[in-house]
């Protein structure tokens, strides 16, 4: 099991940290042009504020299980992951986005198996 959880881990961690790197490095109409629809209408502020959530949560993901710092805060970031998710899935569905929703739904379903796996093991 603890190695099917370091695989949900590394995925969310990759998942997320692209994600925020792009945020960072991208404006609102390339994030969109490359499929980061749930962007539209923030501010520049707004969404390298996401980015910068979005890379410390993937390192919340991995680093407190993995250094035995506070390990607490990896099922706690999972659980945050899930939250998000379960908020975006939504937004893609009235935008129409089926892929984005089956991403949406793929990372909750990782986030909480990960969430409930590292709480199983505190």
């Amino acid at each position: 099991m603890n190695i099917i959880l370091w695989i949900g881990q590394a995925l969310l961690a990759i998942a997320f940290i692209y994600s925020g790197i792009n945020k960072l490095i991208f404006p609102e109409q390339k994030l969109v042009a490359k499929g980061q629809t749930g962007v539209a209408g923030y501010s520049p502020a707004t969404i390298r504020f996401i980015g910068i959530s979005e890379i410390l949560g993937a390192i919340g993901i991995v680093l407190p299980w993995l250094t035995g710092i506070v390990p607490v805060l990896t099922p706690l970031a999972a659980l945050a992951f899930a939250v998000i998710m379960l908020l975006a899935a939504p937004i893609h569905y009235r935008l129409r986005e089926p892929q984005n929703v089956a991403v949406n739904i793929s990372l909750l379903i990782i986030s909480l198996l990960v969430a409930w796996g590292r709480w199983q093991h505190l």
